[in-house]
């Protein structure tokens, strides 16, 4: 089995439910458990700023897919909450966006999926949820904790539990 950290994000509709939804699809369809989730933080839209804020989230899994079958699955919950990668902007509104952040330490890089997430220290909407359910986890010989504290986390606020 093989542990996986997923990030989430949205800012179209009901995304905390969408959230709750897609996690559960997530696992039903990767054959997986969920072993831990962050809070939902609401965060300022990243790359094209025009447009409403995001909410975001990580979670960890277990699964015996490998890195494409998961990608794939991945993929397919993504459309069946309405993503339609080819008809949306870049880093614009959507749905539910979810990105495979580490599956291991795996270290992978094919025209369809990189691993470790290629920007993953770059992004704090990213890196506060994660933190918050994996801070001595390294990925690419960095300490979850030392990456945020090298990015502002300004606008990041932390959701209250929906109950």
């Amino acid at each position: 089995m093989a542990s996986v950290l997923i990030a989430l994000g949205g800012n179209v509709g009901d995304v905390r439910a969408t959230f709750g939804k897609a996690i559960a699809h997530i696992c039903g369809m990767a054959q997986g458990a969920l072993i831990t989730r962050s809070s939902d933080y609401a965060t300022p839209p990243w790359g094209d700023e025009d447009q409403d804020p995001f909410i975001n989230a990580c979670i960890e899994i277990e699964t015996g897919l490998d890195p494409h079958a998961l990608l794939f699955v991945l993929q397919k919950v993504e459309q069946k909450f309405g993503r339609v990668r080819t008809k949306e902007r870049r880093w614009g509104p959507r749905t539910l966006d979810l990105d495979m952040i580490a599956y291991d330490d795996v270290s992978l890089q094919k025209p369809d999926l990189t691993l470790p997430h290629p920007r993953l220290f770059e992004r704090a909407f990213v890196l506060v949820p994660l933190a918050e359910i994996a801070p001595d986890r390294v990925i690419s010989g960095i300490r979850v904790r030392d990456g945020l504290a090298s990015v502002s986390t300004q606008g990041i606020e932390r959701l209250p539990d929906t109950g």
